[in-house]
């Protein structure tokens, strides 16, 4: 058996990292569910509001995501009438994408649960450690991991 499908107390960063963001994001999608509005959906609404109207790469940035899984997951909060699609105002081939009045309403509606979400969140991991867990994941964000050296070598 490969030593990564070993049984230990170290596995992958990243598999070990994809199962606690797919763990904690049933859990908010769960607090989430009556609203509408799934985690990812909240996040995209929740940065529109902070930010104010922003390009579909600037928002694509601001959440660390692929910008064609963000084209996906924009299209039935648009469809809803959550958020607009207008052209861009500098650059009319960039499309910009603005909070509505609807999306404003939902995103107050769901901010009651996302508390609720957290406190829970905090009452069960413990206050002390989700806070340094939040300080340490955006440290890892933040962190210029190195790109792989790529070669044309064929395997």
């Amino acid at each position: 058996m490969p030593a990564y499908h070993a049984t230990h107390s170290h596995p992958c960063n990243c598999l070990a990292l994809r199962q606690a963001a797919r763990h904690v994001t049933q859990f908010y999608d769960q607090y989430l569910a009556p609203t509408g509005l799934r985690t990812t959906q909240f996040s995209i609404l929740a940065k529109l509001k902070r930010l104010g109207p922003m390009t579909i790469n600037a928002l694509a940035r601001e959440l660390v995501m692929d910008r064609t899984t963000l084209g996906r997951t924009m299209l039935p909060l648009e469809r809803d009438g959550l958020i607009r699609i207008e052209d861009g105002a500098l650059d009319r081939r960039s499309k910009e994408l603005q909070l509505t009045k609807v999306g404003a309403e939902r995103l107050r509606a769901a901010d009651k649960p996302w508390r609720e979400a957290q406190a829970q969140f905090d009452k069960a991991f413990g206050a002390q450690r989700a806070s340094r867990l939040r300080d340490e994941l955006q440290a890892l964000v933040e962190n210029d991991l190195p790109a792989p050296a790529h070669s044309n070598r064929v395997l």
